[in-house]
């Protein structure tokens, strides 16, 4: 044990909605022995890092927050990356959470010490942590993805990706690449379009985008949720059972999606005149399969003037221009890319070793699993927070973060109270929920028809969970301690 560690009783990775929302919750139990390691200089995750233009919410705001802590004053209906950022911002400072947060901390490892019992961290800047419980709020989308592109290396203009923008970039009179076409490329080029002299879409596979029912909420709307918590609540449960209801197409019956499609193609037939536009514009894949998109002026800028789909893929970049497969060679001064994130490598590039040396990364080389998407066998001690199968598609990840605290509260607290060393979960309780788990998404909208981020590069779906999000709800109630070895 390293004489320099700083000794805690809980270390948390990540300071956006699951370490802050895990944070209040260990301050409101009395719990002050934590803290919060995070790489950035300030708190917010994927809100503090994706700052392009045009960046927001597809989850009601009323929903994308903690029902633990309420905001009457959200602007608008759907909240946008500044609002949200400012949001999690006031959780922070409203429960004293500055004094638990080490900013500027990067982990680079964590070892399970079997002798102790005991987590042993280290950050890239060297210092050490002890602590007796490890919980990584990390999330799924936090490592940008850059495709391997021939010749990208000698591309000689400005290059960044729209979790890491270029501020002092200025876009006039440019001619701009846009690659992709995902939940972030239709926020920003509709912000960009009207800027540059030429906008050059590549698209690999067209988005359903279905309109999005936003509008400012009006201060006597906003001062009649602060005067009426019960109104604030209503509205978050009324949202909740709408989101709720879109299950039923991705989980009960298929059939459904037809309304969604047919809703769909009229929004984009309304949209888009240009016959040759408009069916570059739509997918050749079943509707749910990846993500649905909401946005009412990513179609109005795809039909502007200086704007151009192409829908060839990529096979050369030169120092001033990109080459298509068709031999098309088009002159750029900057690429941006909209290419999401690497969302099936759970918790790279940070080395988790866990009981008899067995590397984390090493045993999710099929694809991450855990139980509940929680808790591994060989790792005690040890929880995640929107880890492998919590994702939704169809309502909001903060609802499930919620109910994932509340479960790794309940374990910390055994912890605590029992005076007990460790708590794993069985290897043989993991591998049946896991195998039952894949055995559901097999039969998702998710796992056949197209390539997504849901997917890793064999086909094993590690981001979903396979129902509704109640369902959840009722199976992470509390933990079922004899499925877990206790220490």
């Amino acid at each position: 044990m390293p004489a320099s560690a700083t000794r805690i009783r809980v270390v948390v990775i990540g300071a956006g909605f699951g370490g802050i929302g895990l944070g209040i919750k260990l301050k409101l139990a009395g719990r002050n022995d934590f803290l919060i390691l995070e790489k950035s200089d300030c708190v917010g995750g994927v809100w503090r890092e994706n700052r392009y233009p045009g960046a927001a919410c597809d989850v009601p705001s009323h929903l994308y927050s903690f029902s633990f802590e309420p905001r009457a004053d959200w602007p608008d209906k759907f909240g946008k990356q500044a609002d949200i950022l400012d949001y999690l911002t006031h959780c922070a400072r409203k429960h004293s959470l500055e004094p638990h947060i080490r900013f500027g901390a990067e982990v680079s490892e964590a070892r399970w010490d079997e002798a102790s019992c005991h987590w042993i961290v280290q950050t890239s800047g060297g210092e050490v942590y002890e602590a007796q419980a490890l919980i990584t709020a990390t999330g799924q989308l936090n490592r940008p993805y850059i495709p391997s592109l021939s010749g990208l290396q000698n591309f000689a203009g400005a290059a960044f990706h729209s979790a890491e923008w270029r501020q002092d970039y200025d876009f006039s009179g440019q001619r701009v690449a846009v690659i992709g076409t995902g939940a972030s490329a239709i926020q920003f080029i509709p912000a960009i379009a009207p800027l540059v002299s030429k906008l050059i879409v590549f698209q690999r596979s067209a988005p359903y985008v279905l309109p999005k029912p936003d509008k400012q909420y009006s201060q006597w709307q906003r001062d009649m949720f602060a005067r009426h918590a019960g109104l604030l609540r209503l509205s978050r449960l009324l949202t909740y059972i709408r989101h709720e209801m879109r299950a039923f197409a991705f989980v009960t019956w298929r059939a459904a999606m037809n309304i969604k499609k047919w809703s769909f193609r009229r929004f984009l037939r309304r949209s888009i005149k240009d016959d040759k536009l408009r069916e570059g514009l739509t997918p050749d894949y079943r509707m749910g399969c990846k993500r649905i998109l909401l946005s009412n002026d990513f179609y109005p800028a795809m039909a502007r003037e200086n704007v151009e789909l192409v829908t060839q893929a990529i096979v050369d970049v030169r120092p001033d221009a990109i080459v298509t497969s068709d031999g098309v060679e088009r002159k750029i001064d900057c690429i941006v890319y909209g290419t999401g994130f690497a969302a099936t490598e759970f918790l790279v590039p940070i080395k988790i070793t866990g009981t008899r040396g067995q590397d984390l990364h090493r045993s999710w080389q099929g694809g991450a699993k855990a139980h509940l998407g929680m808790t591994v066998s060989g790792f005690p001690n040890f929880f995640m927070l929107y880890g492998p199968n919590t994702n939704l598609a169809h309502n909001s990840i903060v609802y499930m973060i919620e109910h994932q605290i509340r479960y790794v509260m309940a374990c910390l607290d055994r912890l605590n109270r029992d005076e007990i060393r460790s708590l794993e979960i069985k290897r043989d309780v993991q591998e049946r929920y896991n195998v039952k788990l894949q055995r559901r998404l097999q039969k998702a909208m998710w796992s056949k028809g197209c390539k997504s981020w849901y997917l890793t590069a064999d086909g094993t779906n590690t981001a979903n969970w396979p129902g509704y999000s109640l369902e959840f709800t009722l199976r992470t109630r509390a933990p079922k301690w004899d499925e877990y070895v206790v220490g």
